[in-house]
C-alpha cells in the first residue's frame, strides 16, 4: 500500500542555506556554494513535523544537511527514530558518472561514495545517485553509466544502503534509459519523477517507469495563474493507481507563495491515492 513521504526541496525556502556541490572546472576540484534561505525549521526538526502532520517517511535532499559531521548525523538520525517515520531515501544532487573527465570522474564517484556512507549513518534505506549529465543519445556513455552504477551499488551493499537511480538531469531523461541502466546494472530501482519527464510523452514515460520504481516524486505543475494544474496531475497519479504501485508518494512542492500551503494542496490531491 502506497503511504505520504515528503522530500526536503518542497521546504527549500524554509530549511536553511542551501549547499549546492558544483565542479570547478577551471581548477578542476568539487566546491562548495551556499545559496543564503531563511531557517524557519532546522533539519533536525523536520522528522518530528512531518509526523506530525501525517506523513509516514521523508528524503532529504543532501544540499540540505547543514554538516555531516559525526555528531549531526547521528541527532539526525535519533531524530528520525523518535519522530516515527522511514527515512526512505537521501537524495545526492550531484555527481556526474558519465564524465569523460578522468579527474572529475574520480573526484565525483569518491564524492558519491561518501555520501553513500552517510546514508548509511543517518538509516536511510536508499540513496538517489544521479544517471549522468551525458547525452541521452550516447550509447556508449549509457553503458559506462551502468558499469558506474553497479560498483556503486556494490558498495552501496557494503553499507546498507540501495542506490537507486531517477529520471533527472540529461542521460536519464527518457524511460528507454532509464529502463537499461535499471536492467544492466545492479541498482534497487528507480524514482519516477512527475516533473522531469517532458509534456509530450509524460504519460507514457511513466508508464514505463513506475512499474520498476521504488519512489514516485509526486510534483504538480503551475498553471499560468499559479494554480495548481490539478487535471494533469490527476492524470499522472491515474497511472500510479493503474500499476498497482505499492510504495512512498514522495510529495515535491516547488511553486510559489506559501510552501506548507502548497503541500497541503498537493497532499489533498495525492491523499486519495492512497
Amino acid at each position: 500500500m502506497s503511504y505520504l513521504s515528503l522530500t526536503s526541496w518542497s521546504l527549500n525556502r524554509l530549511l536553511g542555506p542551501l549547499h549546492w556541490t558544483k565542479w570547478d572546472d577551471e581548477n578542476q576540484t568539487i566546491v562548495t556554494q551556499v545559496s543564503p534561505q531563511p531557517e524557519v525549521h532546522t533539519l533536525l526538526e523536520l522528522p518530528g513535523l512531518l509526523a506530525e502532520k501525517g506523513f509516514e517517511a521523508m528524503e532529504i535532499i543532501h544540499p540540505h544537511f547543514p554538516s555531516v559531521d559525526e555528531d549531526y548525523l547521528q541527532a539526525l538520525r535519533s531524530a528520525v527514530e523518535h519522530a516515527g517515520i522511514q527515512f526512505d531515501t537521501l537524495l545526492l544532487d550531484y555527481g556526474d558518472i558519465t564524465s569523460e573527465n578522468p579527474k572529475r570522474l574520480e573526484a565525483d564517484i569518491t564524492f558519491i561514495k561518501k555520501w553513500i556512507t552517510i546514508a548509511s549513518k543517518v538509516g536511510a534505506a536508499n540513496i538517489r545517485v544521479v544517471g549522468g549529465d551525458a547525452h541521452p543519445d550516447n550509447e556508449e556513455r549509457l553503458a559506462f553509466a551502468a558499469e558506474q552504477l553497479t560498483q556503486l551499488a556494490e558498495f552501496g551493499k557494503e553499507k546498507g544502503v540501495h542506490v537507486i537511480t531517477e529520471n533527472f538531469h540529461s542521460l536519464t531523461s527518457t524511460a528507454e534509459n532509464c529502463l537499461y541502466l535499471n536492467e544492466h546494472s545492479s541498482i534497487n530501482g528507480l524514482i519516477s519523477d512527475f516533473g522531469n519527464f517532458s509534456a509530450e510523452s509524460k504519460l507514457s514515460s511513466l508508464r514505463k517507469t513506475v512499474p520498476h520504481s521504488k519512489s514516485i516524486h509526486v510534483k504538480a505543475q503551475t498553471n499560468e495563474d499559479g494554480t495548481m494544474n490539478k487535471t494533469e496531475l490527476t492524470n499522472c497519479l491515474d497511472i500510479v493507481s493503474e500499476l498497482n504501485y505499492s510504495g512512498p508518494l514522495t510529495l515535491v512542492y516547488d511553486g510559489p507563495g506559501d510552501m506548507w500551503e502548497g503541500i497541503e494542496e498537493v497532499k489533498a490531491v495525492a491523499t486519495s491515492y492512497l
